[in-house]
This record gives structure tokens, C-alpha cells and sequence, in this order.
């Protein structure tokens, strides 16, 4: 029997603990997609307790605190924060098979030095000591990226951003990791949304102009995208509920736009029309900027009517979708490559029964110059688990290049969740010693050690070509 998440957990072979201890271990992170808030690393925010750095905008742990009968009170409502932390200490030994619960304790271990196992009984004395040295120095949020060994960070910001933040980030000196804006214009793409019109005004505001047509509109995308480039950011996201692909000109989306401009509705059919022209500007934007674009497809926001009008979005309320996934992004990918605008592209969907559609979808557009320039993202979400992972990865490596693979992202608010990245190393290690404990693959421990030092880091550096902050040049260079 194994000891419960000793320095060998999840490793369950000798080339994986080689491969773990020897290579992937102490590789740097490049964190490109989360919800960090650059205000917040910028002012080096401190966490007045665990329950202010462990569960404050955690919907992972929401749910399964809901799931445990836990109730709204405890979990974003006024009961005190050491009352939120005993409901969720009650709640982990619940969570076994969930992998919260490997996190939970990972976060314990690595930040803490705690290896105590959380429950009712360890709990008020886990809140003593963390708080203790929570409050002692050490732990603001800059803190705990550099003693996570992360070097980049893109963070998800709306077009209509200041990114001052990332610009005083940009300037400081003593703070040598690059906090990079991430181009998400999901509000500019929602077309029929309440929040259109009103995001349309703030879009013209930041772009310096008034928007009366199309046209203005895709200017001032452009110009918001070029000023998030002037503060290092190479990567855009979109989140695509729904993918889709309607033939259609400009000359007809300007109409459509300019209807809806005037306060009326557009019928789905012009709404399709109007994304699918709108991604196809943008992809070509990205692609004369050397830009990764992402696509994160197939999620059922808000599925609690009356949850969302009391909380809002992001509250632990989506699950996945199932539309039609294939034949659409086909479309939009192929009509980007036939013109020669096609950008480097990360596809993840929320709905594993699209692993295999999109692993072998991506290389129908390999370029032969840029070695896995079409990316199946890393498991996302409700995937990240150790199962969902493995399914991901099987998938790529079946079909594809799983050499190539850039890896993982934390997709996360919590400063905390840097863990993620060993949890998914030691992943990839024990399958690779698992293919050589099988004989399906030799036990060329240069080959693998390269192969899981580019899964863990160095493809991601190579992809994305992030500027190094402190040399001012390429991070690949």
C-alpha cells in the first residue's frame, strides 16, 4: 500500500519517478491562460486568513461544499470566514476520487508545510498555523508565483481594458516575472446579449473614437488589439459556448451590425454571420501579429436561473455542453488557412467526447514550418482531473504528437493553484513509464527527459515566444 501522497505520489513506476524527480519536477511554469487579477499581483495583495486564500472565488470548491449540503451561508454568504473554513475542512474528506482533494492537500504541503490530512477534527489547528503564517510575511500574491518558479502569466482581459496594471507590472523592477494581458473580447462577439450595446460605448471610449458602423467597430478591435501587443500579449481567448460557421461578406454583416447598432434584435441565422465574420478578422489580426488564438468550446453557462440572478456568472453553475463541435470549427479554420491567415491555435472543448474529434482535427492544418502550430489545449475545467487528463493525452498521443503538447494552464483565480502543474507532471510522467514498463517504448531516459521538460515548459516557450522580462528579447532566446 502506498503512503498517501508521499514525494513518489501518482508515480507508480521507476522511469516515472526518474523522469518526475529527475526532469519535470523543477521546470519553470508558463501560466497562459488564468483569471489572476493583475491589480492584485501588482499591488502584491496578502490573504488575511486560509479562507481568504483558499476558498474566496473558488467555484470548484462551491460546488462540491453545495453537493455536501452545505449551505449558501457558508459558502459566499455572511458567515465568518473561520465558520466558511470548518464547512470546507468538513467537506474534503467527501471529496475522495475528486482531485480537490489531491489539491487541497498538494496546496497544504507545498506553501504550508503541512502535511497534516484535512477534516473536522485537524481543521482548528490548520487554521492556526496557516494563518499564523499567513500573517508572518512571505505570502503576498507575488510571492507565492515566484516560490511557484512561474515565469509568465497571461491573465484574461476584457478589449475595453486599461491594463494599467500591466503596465506598471511592465516597469517594476524587483518583480521578474512577465505579467502578460490575455485578448478576450467575448462581450464584442455576443451580439444579441444585453451587455452588447453598452460594451460597444465602452469599446469606442477606449479606442478614442465613436463607433457608428462596422467598420469603426473592427478599427477600434484593431487598435485595442495592437495596444495589448504594445504590452507584451501574444495570446487572444474566446469562449464559444456554441461554435459556429456561417458563410457571409462584410457588406451584409455591416448591415446586420448596423441594425443591431439601432437597438434591434438579429435572428440567429445573422447572429452566426456576425461572429463568424468577426472571428475571421480577428484570426487574420492575429496571425500578421504572430498571436496564439484559443478556443474554449462547448460550456452550459448559468445553468441556475434563480443562483445566477443572486450571484452572477462564475459561481459555480456551468456544466458541459454537447453541440456540434466538428464541422464548424472546420470551417472557420480552414476559411483562416486558405487566405494564409490561419494563427497558431489552441482548440480545448469542455465535452470529453471531443478528444478524439479535435486531436485528429488539428493536424488536418499543420504547417510543416511551426511544430504543433494547431494545439489540442490541455484538459479543461471539469477535465482536469487525473482520468480526464489521461483521456486528453491518450487522444493526442493516439492521433497525433503528444512530443509537442504545451501543456498545462492553471485556468484559475486562486494564487494557490500553481499546484496543478505538479499534479499534471506527474501525470505525464507515470503514463511515459507506464508505455516503457509495457515495452512499447524504449527506456531512453534522454529522449523522455526532453519530451517531459517540453510537455511541462519548453514547447509552451517555444509556442508562444512570450518576451523575457528582464532581457528584454524572446523567452525562447
Amino acid at each position: 500500500m502506498g503512503k498517501f501522497m508521499d514525494e513518489d505520489f501518482l508515480l507508480k513506476n521507476e522511469t516515472a519517478k526518474v523522469l518526475y524527480h529527475d526532469y519535470a519536477g523543477k521546470m519553470p511554469i508558463i501560466d497562459y491562460h488564468c483569471h489572476l487579477s493583475p491589480k492584485e499581483i501588482y499591488e502584491n495583495k496578502t490573504f488575511k486568513n486560509i479562507t481568504d486564500v483558499w476558498l474566496s472565488g473558488d467555484h470548484y470548491k462551491w460546488r462540491v461544499m453545495r453537493a455536501n449540503g452545505i449551505s449558501e451561508e457558508y459558502i459566499t454568504g455572511s458567515a465568518s470566514d473561520y465558520d466558511k473554513f470548518m464547512a470546507w475542512a468538513k467537506t474534503v474528506p467527501m471529496t475522495i476520487g475528486n482531485p480537490l482533494y489531491n489539491w487541497t492537500h498538494l496546496e497544504l504541503q507545498r506553501f504550508f508545510g503541512i502535511h497534516d490530512i484535512v477534516n473536522e477534527k485537524s481543521a482548528p489547528e490548520i487554521w492556526e498555523r496557516t494563518n499564523a503564517l499567513l500573517s508572518g510575511g512571505g505570502f503576498g500574491a507575488r510571492e507565492l508565483i515566484t516560490r511557484s518558479n512561474v515565469k509568465v502569466i497571461c491573465t484574461t482581459d476584457d478589449p475595453t481594458d486599461t491594463l494599467e496594471y500591466h503596465a506598471l507590472l511592465k516597469e517594476t523592477k524587483d518583480f521578474p516575472v512577465s505579467i502578460l494581458p490575455g485578448f478576450r473580447p467575448d462581450k464584442g462577439l455576443e451580439i444579441n446579449r444585453d451587455t452588447f450595446l453598452p460594451w460597444v460605448e465602452k469599446l469606442a471610449e477606449a479606442a478614442g473614437h465613436t463607433i457608428e458602423s462596422y467598420g469603426g467597430f473592427l478599427e477600434s478591435l484593431e487598435s485595442r488589439v495592437h495596444y495589448f501587443h504594445s504590452l507584451g500579449g501574444r495570446v487572444s481567448d474566446h469562449g464559444i459556448d456554441s461554435m459556429i460557421y456561417e458563410e457571409t461578406t462584410k457588406a451584409e454583416v455591416s448591415e446586420i451590425f448596423k441594425r443591431r447598432l439601432s437597438g434591434t434584435e438579429v435572428t440567429h441565422e445573422e447572429e452566426k454571420k456576425y461572429k463568424t465574420y468577426t472571428l475571421q478578422f480577428l484570426g487574420k489580426l492575429y496571425a500578421e501579429l504572430d498571436w496564439a488564438m484559443q478556443f474554449h468550446i462547448n460550456v452550459l453557462r448559468n445553468n441556475n436561473t434563480k443562483m445566477f440572478k443572486l450571484l452572477g456568472p462564475d459561481t459555480g453553475y456551468d456544466a458541459m455542453n454537447d453541440d456540434e463541435v466538428a464541422k464548424p470549427l472546420v470551417q472557420l479554420l480552414d476559411s483562416l488557412d486558405r487566405v494564409g491567415k490561419l494563427p497558431k491555435t489552441v482548440l480545448y472543448s469542455l465535452n470529453p467526447k471531443d478528444n478524439y474529434v479535435i486531436a485528429s482535427m488539428i493536424n488536418s492544418f499543420q504547417d510543416g514550418i511551426t511544430p504543433g502550430k494547431i494545439q489540442y489545449g490541455t484538459a479543461w475545467w471539469f477535465n482536469d482531473t487525473k482520468d480526464g487528463m489521461l483521456d486528453q493525452m491518450k487522444a493526442l498521443s493516439n492521433v497525433g504528437l503528444f512530443s509537442r503538447f504545451i501543456g498545462m494552464l492553471t485556468d484559475s483565480r486562486s494564487f494557490l493553484s500553481y499546484t496543478r502543474h505538479e499534479y499534471f507532471r506527474r501525470i505525464v510522467c507515470n503514463l511515459i513509464g507506464e508505455w516503457v514498463g509495457n515495452g512499447e517504448v524504449p527506456e531512453d531516459l534522454e529522449l523522455l527527459g526532453s519530451i517531459v521538460q517540453g510537455i511541462s515548459y519548453e514547447n509552451a516557450k517555444e509556442y508562444f515566444q512570450f518576451q523575457d522580462k528582464e532581457a528584454g528579447r524572446p523567452a525562447s532566446v
